[in-house]
């Protein structure tokens, strides 16, 4: 009797394992399927992330723990030197400020008129297309292109901001004025690409829910407050989010309308730009490398800490 039990466990177990590796098969196969069917679809941007993207980081990252120049020859490990000397670095400190000023001056302004040129090309009865390719048109422009133009409408002798305002703003070369030109611009260049974001938002809001309230004596103030702007609550969040991750990372129209320099008193060296001339101008690629992967993860806690955000908001509304 003893015998007999202590051995009726082992046909079970046997009979249990063809079934375990039948299903295992099934799940083999289900997963070979997703892959034959989705994989290839996938592989180029992978492909294109690792080497442009992926790659690129892990290289700066190694790179950020060594003294390696322009050269690349003759690097040494140095530890934690390189962001021991970055935290203590006075123009790092300032750069990272010219490009928060830059981002609280642009973000709030950028929503604003990005909702209200796509309030006024969605209420709009004539010529929709020709408003609506006016206000996109600038963001098409390369940056080069963006740059020196501004750069000569902030002329102070020959410029059209001046001639038209009745005034002698030296923009271009005051440290009060320098950020204020690149904001305009920065504004002019791509706010276009908000407003496409906020007019796409504001046709799918369903037409019933404005008469419905029409019909309980609401006016277009009201109507706005209780629908149009609630409606917009995440196309704004994803407004806001986009604008402060490009904002900080400003770089382009800076260095095109100063030439390539700080600006006036240094006031519009942003951080990317700093990060480029210690790398390329002083040629410490090592140093660079630190910077940059301490201006990856601000990046990184600003994006993160809007997804937090974002995730709480939903909870609360559940």
């Amino acid at each position: 009797m003893s015998a007999t039990t202590a051995e009726s466990p082992v046909p079970a177990v046997e009979a249990v394992r063809p079934a375990r590796a039948a299903g295992d098969d099934t799940a083999r196969a289900r997963l070979g399927r997703a892959t034959q069917h989705g994989g290839w679809f996938v592989a180029p941007f992978l492909v294109l992330f690792t080497l442009f993207v992926l790659l690129p980081v892990v290289r700066g990252l190694v790179l950020s723990f060594t003294d390696a120049n322009i050269s690349g020859v003759g690097a040494r490990f140095v530890g934690l030197d390189n962001y021991r000397e970055a935290f203590g670095d006075p123009l790092v400190w300032q750069s990272l400020g010219h490009s928060a000023y830059f981002t609280l001056l642009v973000v709030p302004c950028i929503v604003v008129l990005a909702f209200l040129m796509a309030m006024l090309a969605h209420h709009i009865e004539r010529a929709k297309w020709l408003w609506r390719l006016c206000f996109f048109a600038p963001f098409l422009l390369p940056s080069a292109v963006v740059g020196n133009l501004w750069q000569w409408l902030f002329n102070p002798g020959t410029g059209m901001v001046n001639h038209v305002l009745g005034i002698g703003t030296p923009w271009l070369t005051q440290k009060s004025t320098a950020m204020i030109a690149v904001v305009i611009a920065t504004l002019w260049w791509t706010v276009g690409f908000s407003f496409l974001l906020y007019l796409a938002a504001l046709q799918s809001i369903p037409r019933h829910l404005y008469e419905a309230a029409e019909l309980d004596g609401a006016n277009a103030w009201h109507r706005m407050a209780r629908i149009t702007l609630p409606m917009l609550r995440n196309i704004t969040g994803l407004v806001i989010t986009l604008q402060v991750l490009a904002s900080l990372q400003v770089f382009d129209q800076v260095v095109v309308m100063y030439d390539f320099g700080p600006g006036p008193e240094e006031s519009t060296r942003t951080f990317v730009q700093y990060t480029l001339e210690e790398g390329f101008t002083s040629y410490r690629v090592g140093y660079a490398s630190a910077i940059s992967i301490i201006f990856f993860v601000i990046i990184a806690v600003v994006a993160l800490g809007r997804m937090w955000l974002l995730r709480k908001r939903e909870e609360g509304v559940r």
